[in-house]
């Protein structure tokens, strides 16, 4: 593409979309021109807040020559259906975790893409922050010696104890699997690389829930989807993992986000919903863990940097952008892999695969 800036539009403009409409204009080579909601005052206030030019429908957007890639900000159940008519319309489209809620409409979405020649980019993009980045590095340097083992745990309770609408969250589609899962799985395999193959359990604690917070206290909700899910996975290199997510921890959990097990020391990973530290590195020879400078050239970039790199790929960039498609595909296969594993009591083996994502080199010109 022989353009030096790409043209942005976001639809869906809710909670998250704040953060996006707040970061997308610091990079250079992307300029959001375009909001739209079902809710078009939503719409009007949004880009009011954060300068954005124009806000109208989802229509008007999408029919819209300027814009060359949207970003899909709507509820999990449509990003399938939204993302499909971003293309359809012959933009590439980067939408919020998961991909979509289910392999069908996900393999759609990518069939699609291909067919164009449109990309697909997906969050989330944390783990491209500057705490996971420098435990890669850490990793790539061999610090830690061969990769052997990791553990990974989001264990708390519930959100009807603060979320002003938690509903969703036990519904199919939500639960702490596809609700957190996808920050673990995606931090992992950019860590460790691609999954062969996993084995899980899974459960509904508790079939209802009383809502403790405003404004709906003291409704009830009836849990449709797993809230306890422990699973092992193994790794092509060889690593074999642990990831435990919990809605059901009403005592909350000491453990640590992620752990990685090297055959010459142990690495601490920062909690992968965030974008910064601390990053801790035990050699074996060591008697207590250290604290490792973190790589500043990527630290509070906060959510965008997914549609940052995908925006290089775009314009100027031939390697592949790392929040790419095919990484959202294999994390939401991993975790219907879960639950299809808890219920037939067998392995489950990986059909997708993805590639390593790249980490940052100082030279890497997505910030510039």
């Amino acid at each position: 593409m022989n353009k030096k800036q790409l043209k942005i539009g976001i639809i869906g403009c809710g909670y998250i979309s704040s953060i996006y409409m707040e970061n997308i204009p610091a990079y250079s080579h992307l300029s959001l021109v375009a909001c739209a909601d079902l809710d078009l005052e939503r719409a009007r206030s949004q880009a009011a807040a954060f300068n954005i030019p124009k806000a109208c429908s989802v229509q008007e957007l999408l029919e819209d020559p300027e814009i060359d890639l949207v970003v899909n900000l709507t509820l999990p159940q449509v990003h399938a259906e939204v993302s499909l008519q971003i293309l359809e319309a012959g933009k590439h489209v980067y939408v919020e975790k998961p991909l979509a809620i289910s392999l069908q409409e996900a393999k759609q979405v990518l069939e699609a893409a291909d067919n164009k020649g449109l990309l697909v980019g997906s969050a989330p993009d944390t783990f491209l922050g500057t705490g996971i980045q420098t435990a890669l590095q850490l990793i790539e340097n061999g610090e830690i010696g061969i990769p052997v083992g990791a553990s990974a745990s989001m264990i708390i309770r519930g959100h009807e104890h603060w979320h002003p609408n938690p509903s969703f969250y036990y519904e199919k589609g939500g639960g702490p699997l596809f609700d957190m899962g996808p920050y673990y799985l995606t931090a992992l395999i950019a860590l460790l690389g691609p999954i062969r193959r996993l084995a899980g359990s899974a459960r509904i604690s508790y079939p209802e829930r009383t809502i403790t917070s405003e404004p709906n206290a003291g409704t009830k909700i009836n849990v449709s989807t797993e809230t306890h899910i422990a699973g092992t996975i193994d790794f092509a290199a060889g690593a074999i993992a642990t990831l435990t997510t919990s809605f059901d921890a009403f005592g909350g959990s000491s453990l640590p986000p992620i752990e990685i097990y090297g055959s010459e020391g142990t690495l601490l990973v920062p909690d992968p919903n965030t974008f910064g530290g601390p990053v801790k590195l035990r050699k074996k020879d060591e008697e207590e863990f250290t604290d490792i400078p973190l790589l500043s050239a990527f630290q509070d970039n906060g959510r965008g940097i997914g549609v940052a790199d995908m925006g290089r790929t775009i314009l100027s960039r031939p390697n592949a952008h790392r929040a790419n498609g095919q990484l959202a595909y294999h994390v939401l296969e991993a975790m219907h892999g879960f639950l299809e594993s808890s219920h037939k009591g067998t392995f489950y083996e990986m059909e997708s695969t993805c590639v390593k994502p790249a980490s940052f080199s100082v030279t890497d010109q997505v910030f510039n």
